[in-house]
């Protein structure tokens, strides 16, 4: 039903900016959409229509949503109407961002336009715009925010709600608030579930926790997306070196780091090489190109030496022609035996389930599946081989026997090598799929043709 009324509602404001009925549209817009709903329907402005027009739809957004919507665009939109509007509506929008939105979108920025908008700020705004911008990509300190309330552990309750109200609308989140000293050292955190309910003459410092968790400003947005998980927090403070409180991240940001982390898991173990934050359409398909080639270059290589094997055994094929029906069977149940503990491992690595110091366990885990798996699989194999196929017992045996090898192989390659990349320094998901079927391959076709020339005797 969302997905209709959305459909509708972005049908009908194509249809209307079609006619340049943009007063009419805007109404469509604000009577059947919220902020985000208005980003997706400018989305498709741009790309069904053309960017003039959706600048135009953009100008006549309210100013108390404009900033909102801007927030939900994708960074090229954003760049793109930031270009065909007016330097004061630049700079209403950046006022009205929060904090983490705001350093987002001058991330994405020219330079030129970026230098514009500092030079129109404060001096204490460019210092903290600065630092930000200054951080590394990808920790924590890229993501945090500024817009947190901060108590002392000297006010009393109802000093503290005083100040919430006060400052309230302008955070990022009400729910959790820090404590801090005058050295702007983090002391502890407090619920406003906790003040509400607390006596007005009491102290922050009684009901404050002292026991708090909390990350570093460099630390990696994957091992703070981690810690988000095993604690199921909305908030999480940031600090420095000397334990200074400098941001919060809440789990909105979170979330947007988790779906780039496995959006990239996903493209590696896909066996592409994608450094960019560009969709899929909006990448020209040389682009692609250069992203998939490499990696299957490298897989087309590994192939390569399997057909070398293959020849080698050409004594053995000619002998026993009908050799030659099992070995895709064989190569394939390799490849997906693999492909199984590698996702499965790798996943345990990605969620913290498994470490390196498992790996005894892991290993003598796949083993006994990889026993069982191919025991089963060759029995099956066996008969079907005797029954369905007229094969004599002994290619029978020698299939069910390589089966059985390449099965445990394959799950010993495929839960070892994540864990030996982690060990190195190499991310385990690139020994997925396409690296563990190419290394099976081989290590079938040796097996099953060693097994062949040492059962039929050839």
């Amino acid at each position: 039903m969302e997905n209709e009324r959305m459909q509708t509602l972005i049908e009908s404001v194509l249809a209307l900016l079609e006619e340049k009925k943009y007063a009419k549209a805007r109404e469509a817009l604000l009577e059947n959409g919220n902020e985000a709903d208005i980003a997706e329907v400018l989305e498709e402005v741009i790309d069904e229509l053309d960017l003039d027009r959706a600048i135009v739809l953009f100008r006549t957004l309210p100013k108390s949503i404009s900033a909102e919507v801007f927030s939900y665009l994708p960074s090229d939109d954003q760049v793109a109407i930031i270009n065909g509007i007016t330097d004061r509506e630049i700079r209403h929008i950046i006022d009205e961002l929060s904090f983490d939105d705001m350093i987002d979108v001058l991330e994405e920025l020219p330079a030129n336009i970026v230098d514009k908008i500092l030079s129109r700020s404060t001096k204490e705004e460019r210092k903290i715009v600065n630092t930000f911008l200054n951080y590394p990509e990808g920790c924590a300190g890229s993501l945090m925010t500024i817009d947190y309330i901060e108590l002392s552990k000297e006010m009393t309750i109802a000093e503290a709600m005083a100040h919430i109200k006060e400052v309230g609308m302008d955070s990022e989140t009400v729910y959790t608030c820090y404590v801090k000293d005058k050295g702007r050292k983090l002391q502890g955190i407090v619920s406003l579930r906790t003040l509400v309910v607390s006596p007005d003459g009491d102290t922050v410092e009684q009901y404050m926790h002292e026991d708090m968790v909390y990350v570093n400003v460099l630390d990696d947005q994957e091992d703070v997306s981690n810690t988000f998980k095993k604690y199921g927090f909305l908030a999480m403070p940031v600090v420095d070196n000397e334990k200074r409180l400098v941001g919060i991240i809440t789990v909105d940001d979170i979330l947007d780091v988790i779906e780039e982390e496995n959006t990239e898991d996903f493209e590696r173990m896909a066996g592409v090489l994608d450094d960019s934050d560009s969709e899929y359409l909006d990448m020209s398909v040389w682009r692609h190109v250069k992203n998939r080639l490499p990696w299957l270059f490298v897989l087309m290589l590994s192939y390569v030496v399997t057909g070398g094997i293959i020849a080698s055994f050409e004594t053995v094929l000619s002998k026993v022609i009908s050799l030659v029906a099992y070995m895709p069977m064989l190569m394939g149940t390799g490849g997906n035996s693999g492909s199984q503990s590698a996702t499965l491992v790798i996943r345990g690595m990605a969620m913290e389930e498994i470490d390196l110091a498992d790996v005894g366990r892991v290993l003598w885990k796949e083993l006994r599946i990889g026993i069982i798996i191919g025991a089963v699989l060759s029995v099956l194999n066996f008969a079907r081989i005797c029954w369905f196929d007229g094969e004599g017992p002994l290619v029978a045996l020698a299939v069910s026997s390589a089966m059985v090898v390449i099965v445990i192989a394959a799950k010993t390659i495929g839960s070892m090598l994540p864990m030996a990349a982690k060990k190195v320094g190499i991310d385990p998901a690139l020994m997925a799929s396409p690296m563990i079927s190419s290394l099976t391959d081989m290590v079938s076709v040796v097996t099953y043709f060693a097994m062949a020339t040492a059962i039929l005797g050839i």
